[in-house]
C-alpha cells in the first residue's frame, strides 16, 4: 500500500498533465501539490505501520511527526482551497477547475488519514459501514494510542488490540 501511494504521485502527474493534457497553471500545480503531499503522508504512514507490525510491542515509528503533520496540514489545506476558489472565480476553466478538484481531493485524503475512514472497498468494510457507520481512520487510532502512551509514560508498549477500537 505504501509503495502504491508513492507510485501514484508521478503516475497521476503523468496521467493528468501528460495524457489528459491539463495545463500546468499555478492553480493546477498548487492543487496537485496538495494532493501529492497527502499521498506522501499516507505512504509514510503505511511504511511506519509495516515497521510497527513487524515487531511485537513496537509503537508506531514517527508517531510524533504524524501528530504534528495532522495539526499543521489542516490550515495549509484550508488556505490552499481558498486560494484555489479564488483562482476559479478569477480565471474559470481548465487552468483552475482541475486544481480545485485536486485540492478538494487532498482534503478528503486528509480526512481519510487523520479522522474517519472514507474508503470501504472490501465486503468486511462495507458490512462494518452498514452496521456501525464510519470507522475511525487507522492513523487516527494509532495517534490516539500514541497520545495515551505519552500520558502514561514511555514504558507503555503498543497494544495490538487497540487498533480495532
Amino acid at each position: 500500500m505504501a509503495w502504491l501511494e508513492l507510485f501514484n504521485v508521478p503516475l497521476q502527474a503523468a496521467v493528468w498533465f501528460g495524457v489528459v493534457g491539463l495545463p500546468m497553471t499555478a492553480a493546477n500545480m498548487v492543487g496537485f501539490t496538495m494532493f501529492a503531499v497527502l499521498l506522501v503522508v499516507g505512504a509514510g504512514y503505511w511504511l511506519a505501520k509495516l515497521r510497527q507490525i513487524s515487531g511485537p510491542g513496537v509503537s508506531l515509528p514517527g508517531a510524533g511527526v504524524f501528530a504534528v503533520t495532522r495539526v499543521t496540514v489542516a490550515p495549509l489545506l484550508a488556505v490552499g482551497v481558498l486560494a484555489l476558489v479564488g483562482w476559479v472565480v478569477a480565471v474559470p476553466g481548465a487552468g483552475s477547475w482541475p486544481g480545485l478538484g485536486f485540492g478538494l481531493f487532498a482534503v478528503l485524503e486528509y480526512v481519510n488519514y487523520f479522522h474517519v475512514q472514507l474508503m470501504y472497498d472490501t465486503g468486511e468494510d462495507v458490512r462494518y459501514l452498514r452496521s456501525h457507520g464510519l470507522r475511525r481512520a487507522h492513523l487516527a487510532r494509532d495517534l490516539a494510542v500514541h497520545r495515551k502512551s505519552r500520558q502514561r509514560g514511555p514504558e507503555t508498549a503498543f497494544d495490538p488490540a487497540s487498533i480495532h477500537r
